[in-house]
């Protein structure tokens, strides 16, 4: 697309890198379900490709459309969300580094830091990322990323991208965000400061519970290269049929997160006056601590919310009673799902520093008709 015209994101997730087929017109990205390329002599590399591990044209039709979205210099697609992240941390850091993770982050990457990398020799410190001096007071000079998640996974606490930008980069480090919970639609990390954005793509940007995957952006393109040789080296890269749906779920992104929003809205309305409720946590209320934090650098509150119910077995009465609200684990599609964080996602971080509440339920709003997810709430809750 032309660098020089200005598009919309409504725009840019329907055509960034999406352009149409120059063999027959398709107006959709084929899917090129292949493994090699017949070369024009030796070396000589038609569109750049020779072995769809190195680069594959449905994958690099999301990677071009994933940075443009988030505002990058470069964007790599990968099989999962963690098989990004494992490649970020291979990139970046060393043995005997050192990096400042959240406090409530999502237990994968707890796992990744605390059974993984290790003993590979990474150290790490959780830190509660809403305040910014606990985050400067841990950095190290063996410090290499501050990694970030915001909202958080499943407290929803927010950080504020912008200060923890400078602690990084005054300390020589990255400043890393996911961005999974909030979508490229709801919040731009790069443009606040952050060097490189994680997703995992199964969620939000995936969108219909069909397609695993993950996605880096990087903000400096040298960075980027640097990615990319890690990608092609270790080799968790996104298959062409799942580039393909991750792709098509893009495409109505920002509508879907409008109606996500708008239901997650309703529903901490009626959750805030339940008398069986005992907290609701979502950024959007205003006595949330985050609350002004993100109303500065969201464009919505996002469509998920946790809230508290006193006691585990009141936690997991709810959770078995709704009908709409699917039990399962994951988050982001346009169908409702309720979880048990104790016990389901973040059971990795049990005994942990990240241990979460054992009364604490997590819904991720669909985009069904609110009135039906009220109803649902409501009887389950009793």
């Amino acid at each position: 697309m032309d660098d020089e015209v200005h598009r919309a994101f409504e725009t840019l997730a329907i055509h960034a890198g999406q352009e149409p087929d120059p063999a027959t017109g398709a107006v959709v990205p084929p899917i090129y379900q292949v493994s090699t390329y017949k070369q024009d002599g030796i070396g000589g590399l038609r569109g750049g490709y020779e072995y769809s591990r190195s680069a594959n044209p449905t994958r690099t039709a999301l990677e071009v459309c994933l940075a443009e979205l988030e505002g990058g210099a470069r964007g790599l697609a990968f099989a999962s969300g963690l098989a990004a992240e494992d490649a970020l941390l291979r990139t970046v850091c060393a043995p005997g580094d050192h990096a400042v993770i959240p406090g409530d982050a999502y237990g994968g990457t707890y796992r990744l830091f605390a059974k993984v990398f290790e003993r590979w020799g990474l150290a790490y410190d959780p830190v509660p990322l809403g305040d910014v001096a606990a985050v400067r007071a841990a950095v190290r000079p063996e410090t290499k990323v501050i990694w970030v998640e915001t909202p958080t996974n499943p407290l929803l606490g927010v950080a504020d991208i912008a200060a923890l930008a400078e602690v990084a980069h005054e300390a020589g480090a990255l400043l890393v965000v996911d961005n999974t919970f909030a979508s490229p639609y709801l919040q731009r990390p790069l443009a606040l400061g952050a060097d490189v954005v994680v997703h995992s793509t199964t969620k939000y940007l995936g969108g219909h519970s069909d397609v695993v995957g993950g996605a880096l952006v990087a903000a400096d393109a040298d960075l980027g290269e640097r990615l990319a040789f890690h990608q092609n080296s270790m080799g968790a890269v996104a298959g062409p049929f799942d580039a393909w749906l991750t792709l098509r779920g893009v495409k109505t992104l920002a509508v879907r997160m409008d109606r996500h929003c708008a239901n997650a809205a309703a529903v901490v309305d009626m959750l805030t006056a339940h008398p069986a409720v005992e907290q609701v946590l979502y950024p959007g209320l205003p006595d949330h601590p985050g609350h002004e934090t993100a109303a500065k650098q969201m464009r919505g509150f996002g469509g998920m919310v946790s809230f508290r119910m006193g006691s585990p077995e009141a936690a997991v009465r709810v959770c078995e009673r709704t009908e709409l609200f699917t039990l399962g684990e994951s988050l982001g599609g346009v169908e409702s799902l309720i979880e048990h964080p104790a016990r389901m996602t973040h059971a990795s971080a049990a005994g942990s520093p990240l241990e979460v509440p054992a009364d604490l339920v997590r819904l991720s709003v669909g985009i069904e008709d609110a009135g039906d997810l009220l109803a649902d709430l409501r009887r389950a809750l009793g």
